[in-house]
Formats: C-alpha cells, structure tokens, sequence
C-alpha cells in the first residue's frame, strides 16, 4: 500500500478524504475544503452523497475513486432526497457516521433548493455543505443565482444585472439548528464550524466561498488571499445563525477596499472601473446582519454546542 509521511506518522492515501493525485484544478477551492472537513472530522469518515459538479468529477472514473469514504451521485436536484435515505438506514442500522452532501452553488440555490427546503423542513439528519464558486463551473461558467450582480460569465457577457440571492437567510427561513458561514482562509474558524455541525442533530448548512481559478479568471496562486479579501471588505460576512433565528458574528470587516478584491479576478471587468454597486451590496448586507444580531443575539448554550 502506498503511503506519505505526516509528521511521525505513516498514513495510506486511502486514508485521505480528497486522495491525492486527483484531477482538480490548481487553486481550487473545493479541493483545500474538503482536506479541512477531512482535518475536522478527525479520521472518521462520513458518506459523502454529490450532485452533479465538479465534486462528483473529482471522483474520476469507475472502479477507482479520488475519495477515501463511501461516495454516492445524486442527480442535480436529488442529494438532500437521496441524502435523506441514507441518513435513515444508518440510523436504523445504528450507524453513527455523518452523511454529508457536498454540492456546489448550481445544485444548491438553483436546481436543488426544492429537496433541499423538503430536507430542512422535515430537520432531516444530515450536513449540507455548499461550496460555492459563483458559477455553474463545470459547465462552461454559466450564471447561477449564487453569481453576483456585475460579473461577467458566459450567459451574462456584459455582467449579471441580478444581486446574488441570500441562500442564508433562505435557510435561516426554515429554523433549522445550525448554519454557517466559512472561508478556506480561516483554517481556525472553518474547523470549529465542522465540528459544530458534526456534533449538532438534525439538518446542519454550511456555505463555502470557494475560489475558482477558472471561472474567476483569476491566479491560482491567489485563491486563499482572494477569498481573505472577500471577508476583509465585508463582501463575504462569516456567521452562524442558530435555529433560525439567533446570530453571530465571527470577523468584522477591516477596512479593505473592494476594489482590491474585484482587480484581482478579470470576471469583475464590468464593474472594475465603478464598484459603487458593490460598495451599496455590501452596506446594505451588513445594515441587516449588525441589526439580526442586535435584535437576535446568540447564547452562551449556542456556543456550547
């Protein structure tokens, strides 16, 4: 068996959640997420149910697999149903692994949010985890309702007119137990909210921002330090709302212009020369989360968990 040292430890690739010698992009966001929930997870290792994306081309072709756990392919509207089967015959079974559903951005807030609405109405036992690169990547780049207002993709040449629609307080909408921001350039934070998720029942969201060399024409090199940009100028709060209804806050913007963000990645060339729209986006989504928290603060027990 093929192995890698870690430290003073022997470990098998077949012992990785994301193996390596996978077929994903340089820089993407997906692949370091999936070693962080890997990390947070500590060795065990759940069922991974994937909807059409790029996730379930990482698993390459039959029989080998890019992933070290149990992995099924849903269709792209069907992971939180399918998801929803699978976490009942463990649970019948007495099994205790995590049944996650990995899905991107075109699958979560687009063709899928019917089941996945169905699944969080009914608090089903399961981790929902979006990593959402703002595009239909693994199509041609297409827009998705997850893309922001301004960005060019291959649908919305002269960029999308549209805000990108608030998949979290969707979610919020459905007084589920957890949900919960994350960033593949807070290693700390985005740990800590796996491990929260893993450790509360019922149905648990989670959205990732995840860079998309590709999609974003942006560097590879650059994707973690993109995505601490977003969070900086507040373009991507990191929070978590519990049951629906109480807030917090994990980091505050820190002043950054966004135009630092938006140079860095040519699908912002619409707006690169005026970001007021952006300045506006963001204004107003932080008017609204200061005043949830304010009106609807965590507690000491949400910590706790």
């Amino acid at each position: 068996m093929t192995t890698t040292a870690q430290g003073n430890q022997e470990t098998a690739y077949c012992d990785y959640l994301l193996r390596p010698g996978n077929t994903n992009c340089a820089g993407c966001g997906m692949s370091i997420a999936l070693q962080w929930v890997d990390q947070a997870l500590e060795g065990e290792k759940p069922t991974l149910v994937i909807p059409a994306c790029c996730g379930i081309v990482t698993a390459g072709a039959f029989p080998t697999s890019a992933y070290g756990a149990p992995t099924a392919a849903a269709t792209f509207a069907s992971s939180p149903a399918l998801a929803t089967g699978i976490s009942t015959i463990a649970a019948l079974n007495e099994e205790t692994q995590p049944v996650i559903c990995w899905a991107g951005d075109g699958g979560t807030y687009d063709i899928g949010l019917a089941t996945i609405s169905a699944a969080a109405e009914r608090n089903e036992n399961m981790i929902y985890i979006c990593y959402d690169n703002e595009i239909y990547g693994n199509t041609g780049g297409q827009r998705s309702s997850a893309t922001p207002a301004g960005v060019v993709t291959s649908t919305t040449t002269s960029g999308k007119g549209e805000r990108k629609k608030d998949i979290m307080a969707i979610m919020a909408g459905h007084h589920i137990p957890y949900a919960a921001t994350l960033s593949v350039a807070h290693r700390d934070d985005f740990i800590r909210k796996i491990k929260r998720a893993r450790a509360t029942k019922g149905f648990r969201f989670l959205l990732i921002l995840s860079p998309c060399p590709t999609g974003w024409k942006s560097e590879p090199e650059d994707s973690t330090e993109l995505i601490s940009m977003a969070v900086r100028s507040g373009l991507f709060p990191l929070y978590e709302i519990f049951d629906g209804v109480r807030y917090c806050i994990n980091k505050r913007p820190d002043g950054l212009a966004i135009d630092e963000y938006i140079n860095r990645q040519r699908r912002y060339r619409a707006v690169a020369g005026d970001p007021t729209s952006l300045q506006a986006f963001i204004k107003d989504q932080w008017h609204h989360l200061e005043g949830m928290v304010k009106a609807f603060p965590a507690t000491d027990e949400d910590g706790d968990r």
